[in-house]
C-alpha cells in the first residue's frame, strides 16, 4: 500500500497548491483591483514560494529519514497557525501598485501555508524511494502535476460557481488538515532501522555545471512561454475570458505526460515538436488576422508540444533518486526565472510581446532533435569542415530569403508570389535541418522574422506607435480620416482626423445615439449647468467632448500609460480640445471612489468592461453601494457592457435589484452608412430615483428594462463567477 498512499498524498497536496492560486487572487480583487496585474504578480509570488519550498526539501534531505518526517510535520503544524486561509487586514491606498502590494499581502497572508505544501512533491518522492526500497519515484511527479491540473481547472468550473469565498476558505483549510494527516501516514512508512550514514549517503556522481544549467534552461523556456502565451493570445489574437487558465493547465499537464512511466506519448510528441514549432511558430507571430480562434488553438497546441518536449528532455537528464531534490530545485529555479522574464523583465524591455518569438526560438534549439531521414543524419554528422560549410550555406540562404520577403511584400494582407515562395523555402530548409539544432535554429529564426517579426519591429521603430505597461500593450493605428487606440484586439477609442470640429466629434461607443451619449445630453435637464461627472476608464478621452462650461469632470484611470497617451503625447486631442485641464485620478477606480466625498457626483459612467479581463470587483453589491454613496440622491450610474464574449446584463440587473436601483438598458446599432466611426454598444442606466429614469425614457423610448436571469444572484466581494455569463455556454 506504499505506492497508493504516496500517490494519494501527492495528488491531494498538488490539488490544494493550485486550487489556492486563483482563490487568493480572487480574494485580492476588491482590495487591489486590476485583475491582470493581480494575477501576474500572484504567479511570481507562487513561483518564488515554490522555489523556497523545493530548496527546503533539498536541505531537509541531508537528515535521517525519520527526523525528516518529524521536522516536516512540525512545519505543517506551525503553518497551520495561518488557518483558515485568507488575506491579512492591510488596506492599500487608492494609488497602491499591485506589483508591490500583491507580493507583500500574499507572502504575509498565505506564504507559510503555500511554502509547506509546495515542498511536499520532491520531499514525498524522496520518501517514497526510501520506503519502497529503491523504486523509481519520478512517476510520482506525473501524479503531482495531474493533481495540480485538476486543482487549477476545478476552481473556475466547480468551486467558484458553487460557493462564496467563506466556504472556499473552509474547504481549503479542511483539505490542508487532511493532507497533513496523509503526510503523517507517509512519514510512518519511513525506515526505522537504517543508520544515519546509510540513510543519507549520496552514492551517485554529482551533476556537472553544464548539466545543471541544462536543467535550468529546459525548465526556464516552458515556464516563460506559458506566461508569454497567455499575454500573446489575449493581446494579439483573441481576448477571451478564462483563457489564462488554459495555458497554465496545459503546462502542468505536460509534466504528467513527460514524467509518466509509459513513454509512448512523450516520445511521439517530442518527435513532432520541432515540426510544430517551425510551422506554428512562424504563422502565429503574424497574429493570425481574421482567424482568432484558430490562432488561439494553434498557440495552445504549440505551448503543450513545447512543454512536453522540453520536460521530456528534463526526464531524460534526470539524476538518480538520491539526487532527486537537487534536480527539482534546479527545475524550480528555472521555472521562477521564466516567470520573472515574462512577467517582469519583458514588459520593461519590450513594447510588444517579443518574449513570445524569443522563447519559441529557444524552444526550437533546446527541444530534443531526432533526424527525419537517414541521409540527412549522415550529412549533418559528417566531418567538421563539411558541417561548418553546410551551416554557412544555410545562414546565407536564410539571409537572402528574408531579404526577398521584405523587398517584395505584396499588396495589403496578400503576400506576393516571391514572398510565398521564399517562405516555403524557409520552412523546407527548417524541416530538412531537424536533427541539427544550429541549422534548425537559423531556419526557425528566419521563419519567425519573415512571417511577421519584421512587421512588429517596424511598428516598434515608429515613434509613439506602441506603448507597453504593466496593464497591457497599446497600439495607435492611423487609417484614412481617423486614428485609433487598441489594446491588442480591443479598441479603446477612435478619433476623426481633419478639422477641429471633426476632432471634437464623439465616436465609437460614445456617439450621441448611444446610451452614454443620451445621458450626457440630458445632464442640463437633470442637474442644471453645474453637473458633476465621473468617468471610470479614460481611454482616448472621447467622453470629454460632452463636457460643457460650468460642469465638474473627473476621470478614474488605473494605467498611467493611458493618461500619457490621451493627454500628453498629442496623438489624441479629445482632452486638449474639449477639456484642457481635466481631473484624472490614477489608481483603481473602486478604491478612489470609496475615498471620495459622499454625494460628490451627479453622473458616474463605468467604461471598463469591453476587454477580456473584466474587473469583477467593480460589479459587486459592495461596489454599487460605494457608487450610491458617491452619487447624489437623484444621481445616474451608466455601465458600459458591450462585450464580445460576456453577457453582463444579468449581473448588473441582479446588482440593481439587490441595491434598490431602477435600471434600463439601451442597445445602440449605428445606421447605414456608418458615420463618425460609430459602433454597436450597450449601456445600462441606473438610478435610485425613478424620476431620473423617466427623464431618460421620455427623451428616447428605446430605453428598455434590464433583463435578469433566473437563479443568478448579485455578485458580492465574497461570491462571483464569470462562467454563467460566457456567451454560447
Amino acid at each position: 500500500m506504499v505506492r497508493p498512499l504516496f500517490v494519494l498524498t501527492i495528488l491531494s497536496s498538488a490539488f490544494l497548491l493550485f486550487l489556492v492560486q486563483p482563490m487568493v487572487a480572487r480574494m485580492a480583487l476588491p482590495r487591489l483591483g486590476g485583475a491582470p496585474a493581480v494575477w501576474n504578480s500572484a504567479m511570481l509570488v507562487y513561483q518564488a514560494l515554490l522555489l523556497g519550498g523545493y530548496g527546503y526539501a533539498h536541505w531537509l534531505g541531508r537528515f535521517e529519514p525519520r527526523l525528516q518526517g518529524r521536522v516536516h510535520l512540525g512545519v505543517l503544524l506551525v503553518s497551520g497557525l495561518w488557518l483558515p486561509i485568507g488575506l491579512g487586514a492591510m488596506q492599500p491606498g487608492p494609488g497602491a501598485q499591485p506589483a508591490l502590494w500583491v507580493p507583500w499581502l500574499f507572502v504575509l497572508s498565505i506564504g507559510p501555508l503555500f511554502f509547506a505544501v509546495s515542498a511536499q512533491s520532491p520531499l514525498l518522492q524522496r520518501w517514497f524511494s526510501l520506503s519502497s526500497k529503491g523504486q523509481d519515484p519520478y512517476a510520482l511527479y506525473a501524479a503531482s502535476n495531474l493533481g495540480s491540473f485538476a486543482g487549477l481547472i476545478a476552481y473556475p468550473l466547480l468551486v467558484e460557481p458553487a460557493m462564496a469565498l467563506t466556504g472556499q476558505r473552509v474547504l481549503w483549510s479542511s483539505g490542508y488538515i487532511l493532507v497533513g494527516l496523509l503526510v503523517a501516514l507517509c512519514a510512518g512508512t519511513l525506515p526505522r532501522d537504517r543508520p544515519l550514514q546509510a540513510a543519507t549517503t549520496v552514492t551517485s556522481p554529482p551533476p556537472g555545471r553544464k548539466r545543471v544549467a541544462h536543467w535550468i534552461l529546459l525548465a526556464f523556456v516552458p515556464s516563460g512561454l506559458m506566461l508569454a502565451t497567455s499575454t500573446y493570445i489575449t493581446t494579439d489574437i483573441v481576448a477571451m475570458p478564462l483563457l489564462w487558465v488554459i495555458p497554465l493547465g496545459l503546462y502542468l499537464l505536460s509534466y504528467t505526460i513527460a514524467f509518466a512511466r509509459d513513454r509512448t506519448a512523450a516520445d511521439i510528441q517530442t518527435r513532432i515538436a520541432p515540426v510544430a514549432i517551425l510551422l506554428f511558430g512562424g504563422i502565429l507571430v503574424s497574429g493570425m488576422p481574421g482567424m482568432p480562434y484558430l490562432g488561439a488553438i494553434m498557440a495552445l497546441a504549440l505551448l503543450f508540444l513545447v512543454s512536453v518536449s522540453l520536460h521530456t528532455g528534463l526526464y531524460r537528464l534526470r539524476p538518480e533518486p538520491d539526487r532527486l531534490t537537487g534536480f527539482y530545485l534546479a527545475m524550480a529555479f528555472g521555472g521562477a526565472l521564466g516567470g520573472v522574464f515574462s512577467a517582469l523583465v519583458a514588459p520593461l524591455l519590450f513594447d510588444w510581446t517579443y518574449e513570445y518569438p524569443i522563447l519559441i526560438l529557444a524552444a526550437g534549439v533546446l527541444t530534443p532533435h531526432a533526424y527525419l531521414f537517414a541521409p540527412l543524419q549522415r550529412l549533418w554528422e559528417a566531418r567538421v569542415r563539411p558541417r561548418r560549410l553546410s551551416l554557412a550555406i544555410v545562414a546565407i540562404a536564410m539571409v537572402g530569403l528574408i531579404g526577398a520577403v521584405i523587398a517584395f511584400p505584396g499588396s495589403g494582407d496578400t503576400p506576393s508570389t516571391l514572398q510565398q515562395t521564399a517562405l516555403l523555402i524557409v520552412v523546407a530548409v527548417g524541416v530538412l535541418a531537424i536533427g541539427m539544432p544550429a541549422a534548425f535554429g537559423m531556419a526557425l529564426g528566419a521563419a519567425l522574422f519573415a512571417f511577421g517579426g519584421y512587421q512588429a519591429i517596424a511598428i516598434s521603430l515608429e515613434p509613439g506607435a506602441r506603448t507597453r505597461s504593466y496593464f497591457g500593450i497599446y497600439t495607435v493605428h492611423d487609417a484614412p480620416g481617423e486614428r485609433q487606440l487598441a489594446h491588442g484586439t480591443t479598441v479603446h477609442g477612435t478619433q476623426l482626423r481633419g478639422s477641429p470640429a471633426r476632432e471634437r466629434t464623439p465616436t465609437a461607443y460614445y456617439v450621441p445615439g448611444s446610451g452614454v451619449g443620451q445621458a450626457m445630453q440630458a445632464l442640463p435637464a437633470l442637474y442644471g449647468r453645474h453637473a458633476r461627472v465621473g468617468v471610470v476608464g479614460l481611454g482616448t478621452g472621447t467622453l470629454a467632448c460632452y463636457a460643457q462650461p460650468g460642469q465638474d469632470w473627473r476621470f478614474y484611470e488605473i494605467d498611467p500609460a493611458i493618461v500619457r497617451i490621451a493627454r500628453d503625447t498629442g496623438q489624441f486631442t479629445f482632452l486638449s480640445r474639449c477639456l484642457p485641464h481635466p481631473t484624472i485620478l490614477v489608481g483603481d477606480a473602486r478604491l478612489s471612489i470609496a475615498a471620495a466625498r459622499p454625494v460628490s457626483l451627479d453622473l458616474l459612467a463605468l467604461d471598463a468592461f469591453s476587454s477580456d479581463s473584466v474587473p469583477m470587483h467593480l460589479l459587486t453589491r459592495e461596489a454599487f453601494a460605494s457608487y450610491a454613496r458617491a452619487l447624489s440622491p437623484r444621481g445616474l450610474l451608466l455601465v458600459h457592457i458591450s462585450n464580445r464574449f460576456l453577457d453582463l446584463e444579468p449581473v448588473v440587473a441582479a446588482a440593481a435589484k439587490a441595491g434598490g436601483w431602477q435600471a434600463v438598458t439601451l442597445f445602440y446599432t449605428p445606421a447605414t452608412p456608418i458615420r463618425d466611426a460609430a459602433t454597436m454598444s450597450q449601456w445600462i442606466a441606473l438610478s435610485r430615483d425613478p424620476a431620473t429614469i423617466r427623464v431618460l425614457k421620455a427623451r428616447n423610448p428605446a430605453w428598455q428594462p434590464t433583463r435578469g436571469r433566473p437563479g443568478l444572484v448579485a455578485w458580492s466581494d465574497g461570491y462571483s463567477t464569470i462562467l454563467p455569463l460566457v456567451k454560447g455556454l
